[in-house]
């Protein structure tokens, strides 16, 4: 006799004794009443002993079948919290969220959103690591990375989150000390804040309806960090060449103005790399969620 094959008596057993009814407890399990019969007459068959005693007019439960039906109530009631746990694992965030962020970016736009989803999900805890150095999700032990790419990244596992523009920020004093720029073609007698790179020059990408144009400038302060390049920008260094999501409150506070902005450029994208997109827990695609719809705003 195989312990595994008693379960689904087990089940139909149980629900015949609370309710003392082959029909009721048919009705209950979606079975027909002559399968909740033979099932009994098999089990019992099995068991070797006598667990219901049946008459036209009563089921009556053994003192053997009583002592049974308690342990058959035990079982049923673990796989209920079996299932209850699973269906809370998937429903409720918990656990340690592991996860790597460039630093600039990480700072100023995914801090915010980890903040907001610690508040709301007491069950999560929340490493990060801000590096720009590249990750090995596996290697490094991280749940997700956030990494920003011209192009989609090569990993099986990624997620858009949002489109990075960018663009040209200039002091206003700065840009008072020189006639108007109204045309990319009036940029390369500026100085210009690039992010650093084997060689001074870059040439600089302009689209505007079916116009395309590709404008060599030339940098006189580079360096590896985008608010070092604004802060250098804000001290009238040059023009600076950045995110826009990076310059957006010093241009609301006046402290930057954007060059050309009817001019269109560069646009990178922000993804978000897990190690398995089958059995990506929730607290990973909870967090994925919170990011996109803050991300895209």
């Amino acid at each position: 006799m195989s312990d595994v094959e008693n379960l689904q008596g087990m089940v139909i057993f149980a629900k015949v004794v609370e309710t003392l009814s082959y029909t009721e407890a048919a009705k209950l399990l979606g079975l027909s009443k002559s399968s909740v019969s033979k099932e009994i007459s098999a089990l019992e068959v099995r068991l070797g002993t006598r667990l219901l005693q049946r008459t036209t007019r009563k089921i009556v439960v053994t003192d053997v079948g009583m002592t049974w039906y308690h342990y058959c109530a035990r079982i049923i009631s673990e796989v209920k919290s079996a299932d209850l746990f699973i269906r809370q694992y998937h429903e409720e965030p918990t656990g340690s969220l592991r996860v790597v962020a460039p630093v600039t970016f990480g700072c100023q736009c995914i801090v915010p959103v980890l903040n907001q989803f610690v508040a709301k999900n007491l069950h999560v805890s929340v490493d990060l690591d801000l590096t720009d150095r590249p990750v090995n999700l596996v290697d490094d032990n991280v749940d997700l990375a956030i990494v920003i790419r011209r192009d989609p990244p090569e990993h099986a596992h990624c997620t858009l989150l949002s489109d990075i523009s960018w663009g040209l920020f200039a002091a206003p004093d700065y840009l008072q000390r020189f006639p108007p720029i109204a045309h990319p073609d009036d940029l390369p007698r500026h100085d210009f804040i690039l992010f650093r790179g084997p060689a001074h020059t870059l040439s600089l990408p302009f689209r505007k309806e079916k116009q395309k144009l590709d404008i060599e400038v030339r940098s006189r302060f580079r360096a590896n960090n985008s608010t070092a390049l604004m802060n250098s920008a804000m001290a009238q260094t040059g023009i600076a060449y950045l995110p826009e999501y990076i310059a957006q409150e010093a241009v609301k506070e006046g402290k930057l103005s954007r060059v050309l902005p009817e001019w269109e450029m560069e646009v990178y994208r922000s993804w978000a790399l897990t190690k398995d997109g089958s059995l990506i827990s929730p607290r990973i695609r909870v967090f994925i969620e919170d990011l996109q719809k803050a991300l895209q705003q």
